[in-house]
Order: structure tokens, then sequence, then C-alpha cells
């Protein structure tokens, strides 16, 4: 490539926050009209690297070029005027407002007389989702949409400000393989229009289906740039990690035990109907399905955090009561939720504070919390799930995605939780550590607990449960034991063999 091929060069750029170097002399091109897939473990560094970028953060050194314009972005509007967008993986609309409100929003077209141009506005949005192929309409609330649809409203508003570079980080994390598939359709539009891609995800085989390259980094350093038809999926997991990695799942040799939990006629009136079902003591029991089928809603019922209609739930064969979460944490039952930023974790305050906030008796002395017994629990946490902090009383805020989520299994851990149930456990997370998650279940269930997994992948629920459970439309429609493993009963499943899901469409 030439360099008038360029559109950015970023060289030599770092950037440190109290107790860890976030970036450290790290240089990558991104030509024009191409999709650059930024690779990298959690903590490696690209989202420090992409707020610099979009003006979220400023660089302690190093230049950045745009356009063949040396350039200091020092707040996202200054990123916006040179033509870069950003779309994070929590959306950045208001929901009481329309598409196109939302895509000018603090930019709406005007009239003489100072009043917004609403007919304009709604016809400019319209042609722009048109273009995309976007079978959207200008004057819908945005609170109607589905994820997928909320989406496809921020990459219009990224486009109808001639963004010449649209970030993309982890766009696909809460979509259909359907959705998917559209979002990928306007990633190659967007290419053909002569816009570049900085593509952000976890998932390697959406890496090889959309790049044009891949730059790959480590602890915040460069390690490699590769056209992506020069490297293969294992070089790439290599070069991301620092080793080799033989096995992605756990060897599943526990022995099954007697029953230790049972579901009977759950349901919540709304998502959620007639759900039974048992746990034994040492199995991993997994949850598949298409997103909207009812399992997270079906998780949450269960746990207290969502109000039930019917149902009961035993343990050791014990009726139990666990209408709220006060009463199923006492219970013994752990909830490891889906977004573990707003519901899993306080970001805010340190790990010390986020491992014992469910077990406080465990560390309660005279009516008082006892620092030393705290601190020594956290230690011993921080240790055996081999957390990566610079100590304990380091902001959970600061941590890999992956470091966070092994902090809210400490929680649930210190708790003596019997069952825990994970929605969606490795979502965001980078191989090497969904290894170390998996290790950590694997662990769990040995020691007799009971593990229930919830997953859109079904890779996943395979290689690391003993036993899936499919849902459809909020009911269970089959069961598969090892056996009968297979992506296509999954997919079978999920639909009720019929094809009739509902669930979130486009």
């Amino acid at each position: 490539m030439k360099d008038r091929d360029i559109l950015l060069r970023m060289e030599g750029i770092s950037k440190s926050f109290p107790g860890v170097k976030a970036l450290s002399d790290f240089s990558m091109d991104v030509y024009k009209g191409e999709v650059l897939s930024l690779m990298g473990g959690n903590g490696a560094g690209k989202s420090t690297l992409m707020k610099i970028l979009s003006g979220a953060y400023r660089k302690d050194s190093g230049t950045i070029v745009f356009d063949g314009v040396t350039t200091e972005i020092g707040n996202p509007r200054v990123a916006e005027d040179l033509g870069i967008s950003i779309i994070y993986q929590e959306l950045n609309l208001l929901p009481s407002l329309t598409v196109a409100e939302n895509i000018y929003i603090g930019r709406h077209p005007k009239t003489k007389t100072g009043n917004v141009a609403w007919r304009k506005m709604n016809r400019m949005a319209q042609e722009h989702l048109d273009a995309l192929g976007i079978d959207l309409k200008a004057e819908d609330p945005v609170g109607t949409l589905s994820i997928a649809r909320q989406q496809m409203v921020e990459i219009v508003k990224a486009v109808s400000r001639d963004s010449k570079l649209v970030i993309m980080d982890e766009p696909t994390s809460s979509l259909t393989d359907k959705e998917i598939k559209v979002l990928f359709q306007i990633i190659r539009t967007l290419k053909k229009k002569g816009v570049s891609i900085i593509f952000i995800t976890h998932r390697l085989d959406e890496i090889f289906e959309i790049s044009d390259r891949v730059t790959i980094m480590r602890d915040g350093q460069f390690v490699d740039t590769k056209d992506i038809k020069d490297i293969t999926k294992a070089e790439l997991i290599t070069k991301m990690i620092g080793r080799e990695m033989s096995k992605q799942f756990p060897e599943r040799d526990v022995e099954i035990g007697e029953e230790l939990l049972r579901v009977e006629d759950l349901s919540d009136g709304v998502k959620v109907s007639d759900i039974s079902f048992t746990l034994h003591k040492g199995e991993v029991l997994g949850f598949a399905g298409l997103v909207g089928s009812g399992r997270t809603e079906t998780m949450h019922t269960i746990f207290g955090s969502r109000k039930r209609k019917k149902g009961r739930v035993y343990l050791h064969g014990k009726q139990i009561d666990t209408s709220t979460p006060k009463k199923s944490i006492r219970n013994g039952i752990g909830l490891l939720t889906e977004n573990r930023k707003t519901e899993g974790l306080v970001l805010p305050i340190s790990v010390r504070e986020n491992v014992v906030m469910v077990a406080l008796d465990k560390v309660l002395s005279g009516g008082n919390i006892d620092r030393r017994k705290e601190t020594k629990y956290s230690n011993d946490y921080v240790d055996a799930l081999n957390i990566k902090t610079p100590s304990i009383e380091q902001k959970v805020m600061y941590l890999s995605g992956g470091n966070q989520q092994k902090v809210v299994l400490s929680k649930w851990l210190m708790s003596d939780s019997e069952v825990i149930i994970m929605d969606e456990p490795t979502r965001g997370i980078d191989v090497g550590a969904k290894k170390e998650i998996y290790d950590i279940i694997n662990d769990m269930a040995s020691q007799g607990k009971g593990i229930i997994v919830v997953s859109s992948e079904s890779e996943e629920v395979m290689g690391i449960c003993d036993r899936i459970i499919v849902m459809c439309e909020g009911r269970i429609t089959g069961e598969l034991k090892k056996e009968e493993f297979s992506q296509e009963r999954i997919a079978a499943l999920s639909v009720n063999e019929t094809g009739t899901n509902r669930g979130i469409t486009l």
C-alpha cells in the first residue's frame, strides 16, 4: 500500500494510569476502505487505544496522522470533526427520541426562523437508512427497537457525519446469527463507499469472515499485523496470548452426584412458561437457545430478581424460598449476571470490597468489618483465581473484562453458594481468559457445586457442559445428553424444529 492509501497512522502511542502502563510505544496503520480487526486479550490496551483515537483520553506521547495531517485529538468533538466515529458496546442512544432525532442529536437542521426542520431531518435520516439497506423508519421511537436495530441507528449516526473511520467495539456481542449477517452486509456497504472500519471482537470466526487485515496487541504493545489470508486461527491465538493453547475446554471427568436443585413449573406470566428441570452435584448444566428465548429471564425468575407467577424451587429435596435475591443467596444460590458492569460489580470501589460484598457476615467482628479478615479473604481469592490486579485496593473499573469476571466469581465462591448460575460467563472475554474461566467452572464442579451455564455459543456449552437444555419462546424444547451434543440438534431445538421462534429479528 502507498502512503496516500493510509487514512490513519498512529506511532509511538503511550498511555499510563496510576499503577498501570496501558500502552507502550504502540504503532499501527489503517488503510482507506478496509476492515482492520484489532485483536488482543483483555487488558491488552484496545479500549485505551480507541478512547485516545476518539478523544475520550489524551495520549501521554506519540503521533497521530489522520488523512495526511498530524493532529491532536483533545476531545470527542475534534474526533467527530475529523471524521472519526466510535460505536461502543454500550449504545449511546436516547430511547425516548425517534431514530431521526438520535441520528441528528445536537446538530438538528434548522429552519430560517431557528426552529428544528423536522421534515428535512426525517427525510435526511430516511435517505441514510435506505442507502444502507436498513429497514427502519426515521419516525420510529428508538426505545421500541431491538438491540440490533439500535446498533444500526448508531451506524447511521456515524455515516450521517460523513465519517471516514468508524470504530466498532464488540458490535456483535448481543446479536443473533441473522443480525450479524445484516451487520456484516452494512460493513461491506460502508467499505464500498470508502469508509474504513476498526473492528474489535473476541469472536475469532468473525475476524476471518469480515476482516482485510488484523493487528494484534498484547500488554499494551504492538505484536504483529497480518493480511487475514496469511494467518490461521491457531497462529492468531498464539500471538494474542503469547503462548500456544493446546486445548480450549478442560476434560470433564467429574463424578455426577445426587440431585442438588430441582425447579418445577416455573412461570413469570410474561417470558417464561412451565420450566422444570433438575441439577445434580458436580454437574455443569447448559442452557442454550436464541437471543430472546427466555433463558436469562428463567435464571432471574429462579433467583428472585424477576417476579414469579408460579413455580417451586427445591434444594436437597426441600422446598426453599427464592422469591428475592437475598433469600436465594441465604439458601446457597448465586447468579453471575449477563452484564457484569451494571449488575455484577460496583465499578468505582475496590477489588476487596467487591469480593466480600455478599458475604459480609464472614468479615464482621463485633458488628464492624474486620479489615484483616477482609484483606485475607480478598487476597486468597485473588491468588486462587489468578486475578491480575496491582492490589486488592485497585478499583474494579480499571481491571480487564476477564479479571472483572473473576472478581464476580470470587464473590459467589465466598458466599458458599452451592448452586452458581452463570449467564454468558465469557461474553467480551478473550480466548486466554475464557480458558481460565472454563477451568474455574470445572474446579467448582469437582467440589460438588452445581453449575448452570447460559450461553449463546453452542460450541461453548458443548465444550464445558454435561447436559444441555434448549429453550425457545420461553419454554424448554429439548434436553441433550453428552453423547447427543451437536450444533445441528441445538439449532433445531432453538427454533422448536419448525422455525417458529420469534426471537429478536430485523
